[in-house]
């Protein structure tokens, strides 16, 4: 068997050429294509504006600027996510109050998240964590109460549904990336997506340096950003949009496929609650603690198998017990667990049943 990468993005002939005929128009930065995938991104989640900009970190940093948030405030996030989750927090002044998550489904347990807000809490960041909606209804419902914003971080779940609604139009902003491990690929890029007019407009202009025209002259108005994208990275993804749900539908035939397959009682299958649907941006399982994760990762790739852990537990990185010292044993178990039993296999549009069967199989001998 050949070696399979944990992910692969699926580049065609017809993705270059429309970058091709960017590069040859000459308008680089933020042309056409940014507009036309702006546009797709509404159309797509029914949400009334988008903005594109450079990568999935810079639309939730301008998303908490954009909402006020500064130093003295809280944002609660869960223990267990990709860092910028918690350090776009800590950029704009703010203190990051982690959440466990539900061991199943790996989002934030929203039954902890109320017993966490203070008098200087003002916003939540949920993450659709591997691609699965979480319980976002009943954290609206809290946010709701206490006067909250709510930044979704949609990361990893383009295309992903709670109750036939799509993520990211929940909350004040949703926030996508286009990293070559997501969906569809701009290689850096992200979209954040608002039903707010004004919140939208501000994105824009603090993505272009604080810019404004004013009675038709350019100005500055902010102290803005250099977030924009450019229109080849637009044009890139822009061509892939299409084939999106196709895509969604495939990784979803393979994880059937693991579901099948996969019959070693040493690890933990990932849990689906009816009223979600998952995009498999990570096929996601849990390992027993008899099981040393690191060892077995390497005799997978031994195996021609790449794995890797699927995402940080953040007040266990070095960064965040520097700054605080958190207990992560005590305060977040399942986070812990998570991350350090975690393991993430491949699952795109590139990889083929034959190859997850061969995946399951190796995997099922090795935790014998």
């Amino acid at each position: 068997m050949d070696f399979i990468p944990l992910a692969k993005p699926n580049i065609l002939d017809s993705d270059i050429n429309l970058v091709v005929d960017v590069l040859r128009s000459g308008m680089l930065v933020q042309g056409k294509y940014v507009s036309e995938l702006e546009n797709s991104f509404c159309q797509l989640t029914n949400a009334k504006y988008a903005s594109a900009l450079s990568n999935g970190t810079a639309t939730m940093h301008l998303a908490l600027i954009a909402l006020g948030i500064k130093k003295g405030d809280e944002v609660i996030v869960p223990a267990l996510s990709y860092i910028a989750t918690a350090n776009v927090v800590e950029l704009v002044g703010a203190t990051p109050i982690f959440v466990d998550i539900d061991i199943r489904t790996f989002n934030i347990d929203e039954t902890k998240i109320e017993s966490a807000i203070t008098k200087n809490t003002k916003a939540i960041i949920p993450v659709h964590e591997f691609g699965l909606a979480c319980n976002i209804e009943a954290i609206m419902l809290i946010a709701k109460k206490h006067n909250l914003f709510v930044i979704e971080d949609a990361a990893c779940a383009l295309g992903a549904l709670y109750k036939s609604k799509h993520v990211g139009t929940f909350g004040d902003f949703g926030s996508f990336s286009l990293h070559p491990r997501k969906a569809i690929s701009s290689g850096e890029g992200g979209v954040l997506i608002s039903n707010n007019e004004e919140y939208d407009k501000k994105i824009k202009i603090l993505r272009n340096h604080g810019t404004e025209f004013i009675d038709g002259k350019m100005d500055f108005t902010e102290f803005g950003f250099n977030y924009r994208m450019t229109d080849f990275q637009a044009a890139l993804v822009f061509s892939q949009m299409d084939r999106l749900n196709q895509s969604i539908r495939y990784k979803n035939d393979l994880a059937a496929v693991y579901f099948q397959e996969l019959n070693t009682e040493k690890l933990q299958l990932p849990f689906i609650p009816e009223f979600t649907t998952h995009t498999w941006q990570t096929f996601h399982v849990v390992l027993e603690n008899t099981v040393n994760r690191d060892n077995l990762i390497a005799k997978l790739k031994e195996n021609n198998i790449g794995v890797n852990y699927g995402a940080q537990c953040i007040p266990f990185m070095k960064v965040y017990q520097n700054k605080y010292g958190f207990d992560c044993e005590k305060l977040f178990p399942n986070a812990l667990r998570a991350y350090q039993q975690g393991l993430a296999l491949p699952i795109y549009e590139l990889v083929t049943t034959e190859q997850i069967k061969y995946i399951s199989t190796t995997l099922n001998k090795l935790n014998e």
